[in-house]
């Protein structure tokens, strides 16, 4: 008996590692757009994670985190990426990731899905949603999507940034993570 269910126990484990996809980090993206000023400034993190397990057919399964190295920001300006690993922005030395963990995940039309969680940043943590569309193509999926993020709620710009005339509060994020090992939608 001790066998059987150790064997159904492993079985399990297996068909849920099964549904767990890869990120493929050359064809994935997380930029952003903020305004300084009103003038539109756009940036991106080189180095970032994401551990993901959906099924189309079940959405409200799936399980997706990601991690952002906070340190790998680029904004083509090495004055600028000095500037926002220091504490009023960004703060990497305290908080070297930002990190997000679904809480749901439900369909919401043919290959459109929302995507709920926690994000966290500078230890400060706020539910987001965010509507997310698939592609399928050969063997790769990408997800693509994007939310607005209201810095200020993350402490990112502190001190003397608070002001949102200088540094607009909204920053457009856009996510796109291509998959391997996606189910057909």
């Amino acid at each position: 008996m001790k066998q059987l269910l150790l064997s159904v126990a492993l079985a399990t484990l297996a068909l849920g590692a099964s549904a767990q996809q890869k990120l493929v980090p050359a064809q994935s993206d997380i930029a952003f757009t903020s305004k300084q000023m009103g003038v539109p400034v756009d940036g991106k993190f080189k180095k970032f994670d994401a551990q993901i397990a959906f099924d189309p057919k079940k959405p409200d399964t799936a399980k997706i985190a990601f991690t952002v190295d906070l340190a790998s920001v680029t904004f083509g300006s090495s004055e600028t990426e000095a500037e926002v690993a220091k504490p009023d922005w960004f703060n990497t030395k305290a908080f070297p990731q930002a990190t997000f963990q679904s809480t749901t995940v439900k369909a919401t039309g043919p290959g459109k899905y929302e995507v709920a969680g926690k994000l966290t940043i500078k230890g400060a943590s706020q539910n987001i949603t965010v509507p997310v569309a698939l592609a399928q193509a050969g063997g790769t999926t990408t997800a693509t999507g994007g939310f607005v993020l209201k810095r200020l709620d993350f402490k990112i710009g502190d001190g003397d940034w608070k002001d949102t005339s200088m540094v607009a509060n909204d920053v457009q994020v856009k996510l796109k993570f291509a998959l391997t090992g996606v189910a057909p939608l």
